[in-house]
């Protein structure tokens, strides 16, 4: 699935627990500024399509490829493509990939205050 801000989008909403839903099993995931609760279910469907988005990011930000890179880049492709203006999205895309396992934070939050414009880091593990 292409790395656009409509798939994100589309693929975080219907992630989300609808009205109803026991949220018990929920798979949580905190992101830059975004605390969300999945449906593991659903959020299982789009493992590949939420991958698929991650491999288009630049290859500075692949654990064994660049060991991650500023949040602020994640919003141009590896084609150096805009693919979306809104850090909110860029966010949503991360708690995507926290919540299948694919992004992290290589540091603590605690310390994203001394880094470049205390703006986090984030790495994305390809092989796991």
């Amino acid at each position: 699935m292409e790395l656009t801000a409509h798939n994100v989008n589309e693929i975080f909403l219907d992630c989300l627990f609808k009205d109803g839903e026991l949220t018990d099993n929920g798979i949580k995931a905190q992101g830059v500024r975004t605390n969300v609760v999945f449906n593991p279910e659903r959020l299982k469907s789009h493992e590949k399509d939420i991958t698929d988005m991650l491999s288009y990011l630049p290859k500075e930000f692949g654990k064994s490829t660049g060991g991650g890179w500023s949040f602020l880049n994640m919003c141009v492709d590896k084609n150096d493509v805009l693919w979306t203006g809104e850090h909110a999205t860029v966010d949503k895309l991360i708690v995507l990939g926290i919540a299948v396992g694919k992004v992290s934070f290589p540091f603590p939050r605690e310390l994203w205050q001394v880094l470049p414009g205390s703006v986090p880091y984030v790495m994305v593990d390809y092989e796991n």
